[in-house]
């Protein structure tokens, strides 16, 4: 049986040249069938917490969703312990074809909780985690990684995943401290050295902006595959080498988004990178604050249809001329957002600098920080007036809930009912 499967997942690999990275909030079902429409030809899912799914159902839940449509899936984990990554793994072997673990995320909250790429220095803890479920379990088990400064220990760490099972190695060609606004540039010299010296299967991830850059990735690296993550939460319809206006791409999405619901969140979050560039246009300004209050599919939809009544129906109007930057295609097209890089001037004057204490107060500096970032809270415990409790459970109910509840209840009852709250 393991054989056949693994087997099958080889064949979808060869036919997967085209893969949608997993992004945690924002690799979502619904924008996981949008890609597919445009092109996608495997999906990978948001980063899923190993021990938390394993014991909430409710994580399980709401964070899992899926469809017959939404194949073929690779279900990703972070995850530090073998056993529980194990467990988690059971849970989802028939809702997906493949599961990843995740090595490469470099956020600070994975250094705290000891997972994604701060596990590189921890070999034996990866290679026993890949192996429990390679030989335990007949699903195939993925990596995505980083690389490190030294393509030699990138070459040996990839060939210890490969001895310990890994089906398929997914390479963002950054090292763990490139992020933010030192991101930079990905190392396809790096990605193609891994090619050159494993067997099992590769895909590329870094760099992918255009859908030429997906041939010419292909033709530099040699892998099997492309996983475009950041690229297409710009221009979805990426994997297909296409640059539709953006509310086209926004109203598609609004639509699978309503017959397959998630968060506002999440949909929020869509619109303001899609409608990027648009928004940064002075006479826009009012779409972004109106974008930022929406709390509802109506909302989404009535921001989507103002901006497209602001801009003729012609692909040759270039109405860029009131951004701080040269666009390739005309403002309301999507395409990618490039984030500016250490070289660029106002970076260089902000970077380092702490912000200013003018306030007289007797407070400590950390509580000043607090109230210089938030002006209207309170932040002396003595002068603090007492929760109130939320109308759901015996919890404090959130400080900002619209519907007086706790967190935990709010965003269920958000979800259920698809609405919004500032608190969610």
């Amino acid at each position: 049986m393991a054989n056949e499967k693994r087997t099958i997942w080889q064949n979808i690999v060869k036919k997967s040249k085209k893969i949608l990275a997993p992004m945690v909030d924002q690799s979502e079902l619904a924008w996981r069938l949008l890609s597919r429409r445009h092109g996608a030809d495997l999906c990978y899912s948001p980063m899923l917490h190993a021990s938390i799914f394993l014991r909430d159902a409710r994580y399980r839940k709401e964070n899992l969703v899926t469809c017959p449509q939404d194949r073929p899936l690779v279900v990703q984990f972070c995850a530090n312990d073998p056993d529980i990554l194990l467990e988690a793994v059971r849970l989802v072997a028939d809702d997906c074809d493949a599961v990843d673990l995740n090595l490469g995320c470099p956020q600070a909250i994975a250094k705290r909780g000891h997972y994604g790429a701060y596990l590189q220095e921890d070999w034996d803890l990866v290679h026993k985690m890949i192996n429990t479920v390679h030989t335990q379990l007949d699903i195939p088990i993925c990596c995505k990684i980083r690389v490190f400064n030294d393509v030699n220990k990138t070459i040996e760490y990839a060939k210890m995943l490969e001895a310990a099972g890994c089906q398929l190695l997914a390479v963002h060609g950054r090292v763990r401290e490139q992020k933010g606004r030192l991101t930079g540039v990905a190392d396809w010299d790096q990605i193609r050295a891994i090619k050159e010296n494993v067997k099992i299967s590769v895909f590329a991830n870094g760099n992918v902006q255009y859908g030429a850059d997906v041939d010419r990735c292909l033709n530099y690296t040699s892998v099997d595959g492309i996983m475009i993550a950041e690229g297409s939460l710009y221009n979805p319809t990426l994997f297909e080498n296409r640059n539709l206006p953006v509310w086209e791409t926004a109203l598609e999405y609004l639509e699978i988004a309503t017959e397959y619901p998630c968060p506002m969140s999440f949909i929020r979050g869509h619109l303001f990178k899609l409608f990027h560039h648009c928004l940064q246009l002075s006479e826009n300004r009012d779409l972004q604050e109106e974008l930022a209050q929406a709390g509802n599919m109506h909302d989404f939809r009535s921001v989507t249809c103002k901006l497209r009544d602001r801009f003729p129906r012609t692909e040759n109007h270039h109405q860029n001329q009131s951004l701080p930057f040269q666009l390739p295609l005309p403002v309301f097209i999507c395409q990618p957002y490039v984030r500016p890089s250490d070289s660029d001037t106002k970076m260089k004057e902000t970077t380092g600098q702490k912000r200013q204490m003018d306030v007289d107060t007797t407070l400590s500096r950390r509580k000043l920080k607090k109230l210089l970032k938030h002006p209207n809270r309170c932040v002396d415990k003595k002068t603090k007036e007492e929760y109130k409790i939320c109308q759901s459970c015996c919890n404090p109910k959130g400080a900002k809930c619209s519907f007086n509840m706790c967190k935990a209840c709010c965003k269920v009852f958000s979800f259920t009912h698809l609405s919004d709250c500032p608190s969610s």
